[in-house]
């Protein structure tokens, strides 16, 4: 998966899959801007480790459910680097499980912003610059927009469902030059499931996969390499699995 000359912007990518994407982005060529909320260790770190391969990168800081910051981080990366043409959104999160009962209009819209609309932002900003030179955009779903998510993830389920519909509208209006395809996830070792799910559920989880084990960020980097890189030349529209076979769809 060759990557030369290619200009990706990560967001989310201080932390877990979003950084592992920048590294195995870079691996192959591309210039890097790491968007990070608060995660700047792991952004600064990445950026380091980026240099001293002889890659090119930079940490940004900035919500991206602000407009403005998502503007910034557009300008900012094409300044550095004269150009766009990747675009993968890790943004995201949970927040907080809440069952039906606790689930208020407040909850809902944080988690719908944070998921959906921030992608949303994104690829506003991004399209200009994409269009001149066409290539890809990649969001991270969930396994959980298929299945619904555990106890208490309605609104983080809906929301990754909402990124899956995007992708595929988003890929019919682009087309031919600007690909779209999501990655929806299962039970991946990040600090996601350090947070919101039980040691017990996971070893349980990992138990029944027919590849009797969580995944790795590095394993969702590379299934995102793939799709940013020519390998996918035909591939659009899509929203693909990676969950060790706990799921098929």
């Amino acid at each position: 998966m060759d990557m030369t000359g290619r200009v990706a912007i990560v967001t989310g990518g201080g932390r877990d899959i979003g950084r592992a994407c920048a590294l195995r982005l870079a691996r192959a060529g591309a210039s890097v801007a790491i968007n990070y909320h608060s995660s700047s260790t792991g952004a600064d770190s990445a950026v380091n480790e980026i240099e001293a391969a002889g890659g090119k990168a930079f940490a940004s800081q900035g919500d991206m459910t602000d407009p403005a910051a998502v503007d910034k981080l557009v300008a900012d990366t094409v300044a550095a680097f004269g150009s766009l043409d990747t675009l993968v959104h890790v943004t995201g999160g949970l927040v907080a499980r809440k069952p039906l009962a606790e689930l208020t209009p407040e909850h809902w819209q944080t988690v719908m912003d944070l998921n959906a609309t921030s992608f949303l932002h994104l690829v506003r900003a991004g399209l200009p610059h994409l269009q001149e030179k066409g290539g890809a955009i990649i969001p991270i779903a969930s396994q959980a927009a298929r299945d619904g998510g555990g106890p208490g993830a309605i609104a983080y389920a809906a929301s990754k469902a909402a990124v899956m519909n995007m992708a595929r509208g988003m890929a019919k209006e682009l087309g031919p030059d600007i690909r779209v395809n999501s990655v929806c996830p299962g039970m991946i070792d990040t600090g996601f499931h350090d947070t919101f799910t039980k040691d017990e559920v996971r070893k349980h989880v990992a138990s029944i996969v027919p590849l009797k084990r969580e995944g790795k960020s590095e394993e969702v980097a590379d299934l995102v390499c793939f799709l940013a890189a020519s390998s996918a030349s035909y591939m659009t529209g899509t929203n693909i699995d990676i969950n060790g076979g706990l799921v098929f769809s």
